[in-house]
Formats: C-alpha cells, sequence, structure tokens
C-alpha cells in the first residue's frame, strides 16, 4: 500500500484569500490551468516536508548557509560575453583572495535546460519541487593562450563569508546548445549594497587582468549555429622586413599606418590628433596581403589582436567592444568583399559591411585602435567606402611582384636549395603576372620531384619540371587558386590564412 496523503478542503473565502479574488472573477488561461495542475502533481508526489533527500536539498543548504530562506534576499546579477567565462571565473577566485574571504564550491543538478531560468525561479523550484538538487560543480575547459587551457566554472555555488556576512555567488557559463548565450552571475546577499560592491569589484578584476590582452585571437562559430563559441588563440608571428618582398616604399607607407601611430600615440594626443586609423590592403589573391600583416603583428608585441574572417565578421560588435576595453588593439577584417553584398541578419536592408563601416565610426577618435581590412575585389568595397568617409585613412594596392621581386621571391622560399642564376633568370622570365603564392608552391614542387627520384638535393630540371607543370594547361585552375591570372579571373580567397598564421612564421620550405 503506497502512503496515504491528507487533503484539505478550503472554502471559497480562504481560496481568494490566499490567490485573489481577480482568479475567480476572470477565467484562467490554458498556460495557469496547466501550471496549477503541475503543482497539484508534484505536492500529490511528493508532500512538503516528506521524501527529501537532506544530503542533496539545495534549498536547505543555502538556508543553513544564509541563515534565512534564499527566497526571503534579494538577487544582483551581472551578465558578460559568452566568451568571458575564463575572466569571469579568474576574477572570482581573485575576490576571495584578495578579500580573505573563505568560500565552498557546491554544485546543482536537475532542469538540465535552464538557460532562460533566474536563480529566483531556480530557488523557488528546489524549494517546492526539489526540481534543483545539490550535485556535482560543472567545469568547462576552455583555453587561455595557444598552449594552456583553463578549467573554468560553468555552473556551481560559491558560499561565501566575508566578516559577518554570508552570501551566495551563482556562476553560469553558456550553454549554446539551450540558447543560453552569456556568462552570468547571481548574488544572494542580505544586503543590496554588498552584492552590488561585490559584481563592481569582479567587474574592476576583469578589466585589469583580462586573459585576452596582449593575445592574438579570432572568434569561433558555435557548433550549434548561434551565437559565438569560444576563442582560437594563435602564435604571434616573428617575421623581419626580410621575410616581406613588396615594392620599395610600400612596406615604410603600411608601416607608419599602423605601427608608427602606435610608437607615435602621446605626440599624437598632445597635438590634438586621434588614433583610431583604418587601414585597406587590396590587390589580387596570393601577392602577399596577409603575409604583411603578419608582418605587423610581429612588430606590436602589446596590442590585442582580433581576427573576423567569413562569417565572424558578424561578431565585428563584440571584436569592437574587445578592442575598446583592451587598446592598444588592432582588428583584422580579412575578406572584406565577401561581406560588400551581405545581408544583415536582422532582416534589414543595409549590407553587412556598413555595419562594420558603422561599428568602426563609433568607437570614437581617441580609441587607440586600427582596423586592418583585406580585399580581392576593391570594385565591391569602394561605393561602400564612399558613403562612409573617414573609416579608412589609407588604402594601399598590393600588386602583383615585378621581375625584381620575382627574383627576391625565389631567393626567399629556395634559400637553401642552391639554385644557380641561369635557373633562375629563366624562372623569373617565365613567370611574368605570377604571385608569390605561385613562387611558393613552385619550389615546394620542386623539392617534391626531387625526393621522389630520391635525389640528395634539387636540381635545375626539377625546378624546369614544376615549372612545366604549373604553367601547362591542365594546372589551369590551379593557377588560378594561386591568383595568376589577375583578380578578374581569380575567385578563391588568399591562399594563405591568417588564421594558421603559426604555421607560417617560417615563410622558406
Amino acid at each position: 500500500m503506497g502512503e496515504s496523503h491528507e487533503v484539505e478542503i478550503v472554502s471559497s473565502d480562504e481560496y481568494k484569500a490566499r490567490y485573489g479574488a481577480e482568479r475567480e472573477a476572470s477565467p484562467l488561461s490554458l498556460d495557469q490551468v496547466n501550471e496549477l495542475f503541475t503543482e497539484f502533481l508534484m505536492a500529490v508526489a511528493r508532500p512538503r516536508g516528506k521524501g527529501r533527500d537532506g544530503d542533496r536539498d539545495l534549498s536547505k543548504r543555502l538556508r543553513d548557509h544564509l541563515g534565512s530562506p534564499p527566497t526571503d534576499r534579494p538577487v544582483v546579477k551581472a551578465a558578460y560575453a559568452p566568451y568571458d567565462l575564463p575572466n569571469v571565473h579568474l576574477a572570482l577566485e581573485r575576490w576571495f583572495s584578495a578579500n580573505g574571504c573563505s568560500y565552498e564550491l557546491v554544485g546543482m543538478r536537475g532542469g538540465q535546460h535552464h538557460g532562460d531560468l533566474t536563480l529566483g525561479d531556480i530557488l523557488d523550484s528546489a524549494d517546492r519541487y526539489d526540481r534543483f538538487v545539490l550535485g556535482a560543480v560543472d567545469y568547462a575547459h576552455l583555453p587561455v593562450s595557444p598552449d594552456e587551457e583553463l578549467a573554468c566554472v560553468s555552473c556551481g555555488f560559491y558560499l561565501g563569508q566575508e566578516d559577518d556576512a554570508w552570501f551566495a555567488v551563482l556562476l553560469r557559463g553558456p550553454r549554446d546548445e539551450y540558447g543560453r548565450n552569456k556568462v552570468e552571475i547571481e548574488v544572494l546577499a542580505q544586503e543590496t549594497e554588498f552584492a552590488n560592491r561585490l559584481l563592481e569589484e569582479i567587474d574592476a578584476l576583469i578589466r585589469a587582468h583580462n586573459v585576452f590582452r596582449g593575445q592574438v585571437l579570432s572568434f569561433e562559430g558555435s557548433e550549434f549555429g548561434h551565437g559565438l563559441g569560444p576563442f582560437r588563440f594563435h602564435r604571434r608571428p616573428g617575421l623581419t622586413r626580410d621575410d616581406i618582398v613588396l615594392p620599395d616604399g610600400l612596406l615604410e607607407r603600411v608601416e607608419r599606418q599602423v605601427v608608427g601611430v602606435a610608437r607615435r600615440r602621446e605626440q599624437l594626443r598632445a597635438a590634438g590628433q586621434h588614433l583610431r586609423r583604418g587601414l585597406l590592403l587590396y590587390g589580387p589573391p596570393g601577392t602577399g596581403k596577409t603575409h604583411t600583416i603578419r608582418y605587423l603583428l610581429s612588430h606590436l608585441p602589446e596590442f590585442t589582436i582580433v581576427i573576423l574572417s567569413g562569417t565572424s565578421i558578424e561578431a565585428i560588435g563584440p571584436a569592437c567592444a574587445l578592442a575598446r576595453m583592451l587598446q592598444p588593439a588592432l582588428v583584422v577584417l580579412e575578406d572584406c568583399d565577401l561581406i560588400a553584398e551581405a545581408r544583415d541578419y536582422g532582416g534589414g536592408e543595409q549590407p553587412l559591411l556598413f555595419q562594420v563601416l558603422n561599428e568602426m565610426d563609433g568607437l570614437g577618435d581617441d580609441a587607440d585602435v586600427a582596423f586592418l581590412l583585406t580585399t580581392n575585389r576593391a570594385d565591391l568595397l569602394e561605393p561602400a567606402l564612399v558613403q562612409r568617409p573617414g573609416r579608412v585613412d589609407l588604402a594601399v594596392e598590393i600588386p602583383l611582384p615585378d621581375a625584381e621581386s620575382r627574383a627576391r621571391l625565389l631567393g626567399l622560399y629556395g634559400s637553401g636549395l642552391g639554385l644557380g642564376q641561369e635557373i633562375a633568370d629563366e624562372v623569373v622570365a617565365r613567370t611574368e603576372g605570377t604571385t608569390a603564392s605561385f613562387t611558393k608552391e613552385l619550389v615546394r614542387r620542386s623539392v617534391l620531384i626531387s625526393a621522389e627520384r630520391e635525389a640528395e638535393s634539387t636540381q635545375p630540371e626539377d625546378v624546369r619540371t614544376a615549372l612545366d607543370e604549373l604553367l601547362s594547361d591542365r594546372d589551369h585552375l590551379t593557377r588560378r587558386l594561386l591568383g595568376v591570372g589577375g583578380v578578374g579571373e581569380a575567385d578563391g580567397a588568399e591562399m594563405e590564412d591568417i588564421g594558421d598564421m603559426e604555421d607560417e612564421a617560417d615563410p622558406v620550405p
């Protein structure tokens, strides 16, 4: 026989006093009926005071710690971007350490779809239905540098004490699978002033000790198709001027616009000049736009670098917010022509590129933030740039290499092969109109051919064979993919990908 339950019968006057006369005056909605019926079933299945597991009772644990029912305490909360979980986690640990506060960390189980529930909702469900109970703390292992991961609390209560103040902090990270795209801290404390002070100090610690400061990183899209995923960290390149092959004077113009302003920021500020600047690198694919960016990154060691390319350019808003907080910063927007005619995701008429330009303008002149845009199709960008003047201060064409540049490229990528002057002159003469990517592939293929015949070194005939293949009709598409043929014929993005910059630090094959 199951346990019998007592049923309380109340009069209509008592019902009105408990639930309000308006329920009798107006019919209940279907949602209200469902809610009341669910409460009835839960009450029958587990009457109050019976069937609770005391060791897992979340409400009791919080009540014992706080000294009063948690539902009687005010809740103060703050929210952060989904990628900020490592910063929030570390800030909480630093706050407890700096204030000499002891704390116990406990987890929560139940209601796995609690992404849209507030702490108040969770406490109410835990108190009335045991929907939430004590459990293990949830952790997320997230990168904080190219070589390091951090185990961050993604769902857990910090039960803390400062002097005579007993409080609880709930930290929850993003859960894309449930539509939760933020990091949230909620504080239960006796005094609202204490909770506000705690959150203000946490925010200051996040800004002062941000793990993204001085890093090279790119946004990753969420695997669930909405929101932002974690950052991908990259090693900062280590390129010198000898690694860059451009026409005389061109690199100096680019370097002055980006690196020069950074070095002379104090003089510019004193003269009332703005620091925010925009640089556009344009030209055929494979000519070295991305390689030039790597060089600039090598000479901005104190800058935070945020890279956006492809669909991640829609994250321009968060990228600019991050750059503003962590300035000096550089925001790299690769292949902007791909979004020149792409519409935004809100159903509007404005091209996504206009949103990018508006975000650039919104930072203000005093922001020490540089924007570096690249494109293979300047003709698609020009109308938008003309309609939004002032966002880009300098446009520089990265042209196809001339004969002198092609000779330098062959010497750069083929150094150590011992190629003679005769074959070098022949290659330069036969490769007019080709790109730096073409020369790089030519050297790689030459080395491969010599390896296939198990030779001890690459010979001029290997180079001629590789060049004949690349210039043959059957490799017509290969040449287009390497940027040969000019803007009108090259459909793909530049062969080099800044996202793989750590693999390209040494340009010599």
